[in-house]
């Protein structure tokens, strides 16, 4: 394995990763989610990845972050800390929102000092008020999202991977995190996004990945990359297509 360059935060090398399937009980197959994925992110660069439900966006957000391990190539970090906002991977839900939000900056690399140094930002930035102190099985979906993006954006992390956050809440919590997240990329902040709202990727983003069936089908600036895959995509809305169980 390479080391990554002094530009690089991030390198992936030729990664695959396959789901393991149960067929009954002697008999089973592997799915392949991710194939033979190459791409690399400079330190403060923003990549949008887009792509139709199924072709492995979420499952390549997992590998990044080391919650899965690849089958074969090579993920090269040269970052300490990585923070994975994604409405999937939920907080406790027997806790209160105040006790999930410190585990989760104690998870992304703070202490519990800093964490709750931080916390009446976390909370006022994510517009909970006493719901911070009610367990997270109360909140609706919004609301956990708008408290799992609150932690992550007020506690610094080097690499920031988003799946879908921004995509959920009210129209005023859209705009407020927007307009930080545009902050944070006009400054150091490196991140992956991925969302089906392009409008947003060629906003917040500086390049784009187009994942199709597992693979890489297109990387590079949003205007061009957004306007082949919306192309294809009202293309294939006419045509019949095979179900995929990655996301």
């Amino acid at each position: 394995m390479t080391a990554a360059t002094a530009q690089d935060l991030l390198r992936l090398e030729h990664v695959d990763f396959s789901y393991r399937q149960r067929h009954s009980l002697f008999r089973v197959s592997d799915y392949p989610a991710i194939r033979d994925v190459s791409f690399s992110i400079e330190r403060g660069e923003s990549i949008g990845i887009i792509g139709r439900n199924g072709c492995g966006k979420s499952t390549l957000l997992r590998v990044i972050a080391g919650i899965y391990q690849p089958d074969n190539g090579a993920v090269v970090r040269a970052c300490k800390n990585i923070s994975l906002l994604s409405l999937s991977l939920g907080f406790d839900p027997l806790m209160s929102g105040r006790e999930n939000a410190i585990i989760a900056g104690m998870l992304q690399g703070s202490s519990r000092a800093d964490v709750e140094a931080r916390l009446d930002e976390i909370i006022e930035f994510a517009e909970l008020g006493a719901f911070i102190d009610e367990p997270i099985r109360t909140y609706s979906t919004g609301m956990r999202s708008r408290l799992g993006f609150s932690v992550a954006i007020t506690l610094r992390t080097e690499l920031l991977l988003i799946d879908e956050v921004l995509s959920v809440g009210d129209a005023h919590f859209k705009q407020k995190a927007e307009a930080v997240m545009v902050n944070r990329i006009n400054s150091d902040q490196t991140v992956i996004l991925v969302s089906h709202a392009t409008t947003q990727v060629q906003k917040l983003c500086s390049r784009v990945i187009w994942m199709e069936q597992g693979s890489v089908r297109e990387i590079g600036d949003p205007e061009s990359i957004i306007q082949h895959y919306e192309a294809e995509s009202v293309s294939a809305a006419h045509k019949p297509g095979k179900p995929t169980i990655a996301s």
